[in-house]
């Protein structure tokens, strides 16, 4: 299975009429505006998803900030984008994939196969000279149907005991992982045993993906190995779906926590570790 899709085999799936599923997931942390930008601009056809409240239920101390939704709420959703079974997908945003990785995770979870990431996103759609498009689009309503269990997720336990047979990657930006600042959760730091893996290495300065060579070699670096298992974990499970695709696109398979450290920093009994 393929994780990206160029702007190039985007466009040409759109203008010979291969019917795909185009989903804008502009989201970020301390930016509530994604329907604003989105209405202003997007790739034509494309439908608005919003993260917050479609791809995650109200933040639970005991879940993490963005708790996964019931399968039923999701296919609920799916179908409202306009998703029939055996659709292509395609996700993107304007911040290197970093939200529609997310979408990417659970449309696979659920068991679409055929879902894939714009690599580059929209502003990699813009940089080729493509026409983008302002308002809304209401998609005729979809039958997709969804399962679940088709990624391999843990929890706060497999977490806590993870770094002692495997490789626990934190994603989120170096300094959250010291302990230096934390926006959001109640306590900084991060799971005693866990190594800094910042989604933005993921990235070339154009918000697309490194070679698949260029990200073995820098996951090889942080001790992942085919013969070891690999779990990731980010602020809430968003970002680390994104470490979860480019592992894919390096030739790794890895396992989602996805309460993440907001989940794992509001539970008192939990150690939270600083530093390097």
């Amino acid at each position: 299975m393929d994780t990206l899709i160029d702007v190039a085999g985007l466009n040409e799936r759109m203008a010979a009429g291969q019917r795909t599923v185009v989903l804008d997931v502009r989201w970020a942390l301390g930016d509530p505006e994604g329907h604003s930008h989105y209405l202003k601009e997007h790739i034509p056809g494309a439908v608005y998803v919003d993260l917050p409240t479609q791809l995650a239920e109200p933040a639970d101390p005991g879940r993490g900030r963005h708790p996964l939704p019931s399968p039923a709420r999701f296919q609920e959703a799916a179908r409202s984008w306009g998703i029939c079974d055996g659709d292509v997908v395609v996700a993107y945003d304007d911040a290197g994939s970093t939200s529609a990785a997310r979408l990417w995770w659970m449309l696979r979870n659920a068991g679409v196969r055929t879902v894939y990431l714009l690599d580059g996103g929209l502003a990699a759609w813009r940089a080729a000279g493509l026409p983008v498009e302002g308002g809304e689009v209401q998609p005729d309503a979809g039958d997709v149907t969804l399962a679940g269990g088709g990624m391999p997720v843990t929890d706060a336990d497999g977490a806590a005991d993870w770094a002692g047979r495997g490789v626990l990657l934190d994603a989120r930006a170096a300094e959250r992982y010291r302990g230096e600042v934390e926006p959001v959760d109640p306590r900084a730091g991060h799971i005693p045993g866990a190594v800094s893996a910042p989604t933005t290495g993921n990235l070339d300065d154009d918000g697309r993906f490194l070679p698949a060579e260029k990200l073995r070699e820098r996951f090889a670096s942080l001790g992942v190995d085919a013969a070891a298992p690999t779990a990731v974990y980010c602020g809430s499970g968003v970002t680390a779906s994104h470490e979860i695709a480019a592992l894919e696109i390096a030739g790794f398979s890895a396992v989602l926590f996805p309460g993440s450290f907001s989940q794992w920093s509001n539970d008192a009994s939990r150690p939270v570790a600083t530093g390097d």
